[in-house]
């Protein structure tokens, strides 16, 4: 760690959960400031890239991007941040942890528990090595036992002026915040959804749609090609509409693990 106050982000998709982990966190590491509690992975990935914390404590199991993935892309976004993962799996997990550059913490969290991390944290120097971390993540996310819940959304209602239109989820080109709402935009036209995008993300195919922006989600089957400028930041085409979809700096990253 610098000489600096050290600094972390805090990413929990549970509110009381974040809260307490906060909360412990100011008892068992009273110099660190927590600049970000996060509630989804995308708010967490941009986190990581605007202040390339210390340390990133992150969920495994968030909707959307889970922290695993955050994890990846945070090693271009932030790359000397040291990462500790919170999660509610240990016989997977505890041999790749025990071998590898990162923590882990078991919900719920003993305070003694933390108070070991917090000194190994402390303890550690320099840049996370690239390629261990990389690997490390790999065998993570070969182990994560798959959630149980519905079955990914396989169709919509929507709003397209005055008529309610049912569209295939497969039909969708991308997903855009619209306030409180949602835009579909599929190749024939644009429609509304009456439902936040955080929302869609629990309920989407994880292997279909990805973020690609706070608020974008992009059908993967409807790119066309990517690319990028000198600033990082990147742009999406699509096969099917004419416009272009701007890609955060911090999502280009993550595209490279996909």
């Amino acid at each position: 760690m610098n000489d600096q106050a050290p600094t972390a982000v805090v990413a929990e998709d549970e509110a009381i959960l974040r809260d307490a982990l906060v909360t412990q966190l100011a008892r068992a590491w009273p110099e660190l400031q927590v600049v970000a509690a996060c509630e989804d992975g995308a708010s967490a990935l941009e986190a990581l890239a605007e202040h390339a914390p210390d340390v990133a404590f992150l969920d495994i199991r968030m909707p959307g991007l889970t922290g695993l993935e955050v994890a990846a892309a945070s090693a271009e976004a932030s790359p000397r941040t040291q990462v500790v993962f919170t999660t509610a799996y240990d016989q997977y997990a505890v041999d790749a942890f025990e071998r590898g550059a990162v923590d882990y913490l078991l919900k719920p969290i003993d305070g003694d528990r933390l108070a070991a991390c917090v000194q190994r944290l402390k303890a550690r120097t320099g840049t996370p090595d690239a390629a261990a971390f990389a690997e490390l993540l790999q065998r993570l996310n070969d182990g994560l036992p798959r959630a149980e819940g519905p079955e990914p959304l396989t169709w919509i209602t929507a709003s397209a002026g005055q008529e309610t239109r049912l569209i295939l989820v497969d039909e969708v080109v991308y997903f855009r915040a619209d306030n409180k709402y949602t835009s579909v935009m599929t190749a024939e036209g644009e429609a509304l959804l009456r439902t936040p995008i955080k929302d869609l993300l629990p309920v989407l195919d994880p292997k279909t749609f990805k973020q690609i922006h706070r608020s974008t989600i992009v059908n993967m089957k409807a790119i066309a090609g990517i690319a990028r400028d000198d600033s990082g930041r990147g742009c999406v085409r699509l096969k099917s509409r004419p416009e272009t979809l701007p890609v955060s700096a911090p999502y280009m990253a993550l595209f490279r693990q996909m």
